[in-house]
């Protein structure tokens, strides 16, 4: 410890990149704090039985029926985009030629497609889906704007995983006699897994607090969708709504708590079953 005291005595440089890593560490701890502390603070006073009543109406402004269009709208983005942006992926990774152009061109439309804002993407989705192909608003041109959304970071983090499954993996499956498809499904995939799923626990999170491009795509009925053609809004569109309005604003924090809720069970299932994974594999 006296060692390390001195060496940083001499370098000050040493110092003050260590000072400044330590006060921004604990600058984004406070702030993560403050917001959640806030969030409880303002919302769970507020929660009463009314707001998960299963109907919505202009007395009780239940959340009930958007957290119900949230569940739908997550679990159809992530069937339509899990199965594309993993095969995308395996196709970078195992498939294609390193270096090649190809992978440069696809790579550079991912991360461009990752810095476009969201509104943009609601623009798109209200042209091409509720427009162009007579969808209108609904659960569908919804859920497959928010497709569109994070395709790009679930491509990235599934190729980040399989690159990092040493080739000796590979090397041992054909060795054994396997073609390249059974070596990627028994064998690569099984140990890309842990990686795979967080990036799919980035995409649930962007998904549920996602506002600005479903309000262009799925709309702000406050009902529960019936089906897939139907509009409905989901949490973070029913608390913007609320907020929007301003007659109820004590039920738009109770909405905020009950989204942080649900955002933290989601990420901590999802937390749970890498690590599962993870030993299983060990």
């Amino acid at each position: 410890m006296k060692q390390q005291i001195k060496t940083l005595i001499k370098h000050p440089l040493s110092l003050l990149a260590r000072l400044f890593v330590i006060l921004s560490a604990a600058a984004t701890l406070g702030v993560l704090l403050f917001i959640i502390v806030f969030i409880v603070v303002k919302g769970v006073p507020h929660l009463s039985p009314d707001l998960f009543a299963w109907e919505y109406t202009s007395d009780n402004v239940s959340m009930m029926p958007a957290i119900i269009n949230t569940l739908v709208m997550t679990g159809v983005a992530l069937v339509v985009a899990v199965p594309l942006g993993i095969f995308a992926a395996i196709y970078l990774v195992e498939y294609a030629k390193r270096g090649s152009k190809l992978v440069k061109i696809i790579r550079m439309t991912a991360e461009t497609l990752s810095g476009i804002p969201s509104i943009i993407y609601g623009l798109f989705g209200l042209l091409f889906f509720a427009t162009y192909l007579h969808w209108g608003y609904s659960m569908l041109s919804g859920a497959l704007t928010l497709v569109i959304m994070i395709l790009p970071l679930i491509i990235r983090t599934t190729e980040e995983a399989l690159i990092a499954v040493p080739d000796m993996y590979r090397e041992a499956s054909f060795g054994l006699g396997a073609g390249k498809l059974r070596t990627i499904f028994r064998i690569i995939l099984p140990a890309a897994v842990p990686g795979i799923l967080s990036g799919v626990i980035l995409s649930i999170g962007r998904i549920v607090g996602e506002t600005a491009a479903l309000i262009y795509t799925s709309g702000t009925v406050a009902q529960m969708a019936v089906n897939l053609s139907k509009s409905g809004r989901t949490l973070a569109v029913h608390m913007y709504s609320l907020s929007r309005e301003g007659l109820h604003m004590d039920e738009a924090y109770a909405t905020a708590f009950i989204l942080l809720v649900l955002v933290v069970m989601i990420n901590g299932i999802s937390d749970l079953i890498a690590k599962r994974l993870s030993k299983g594999e060990q």
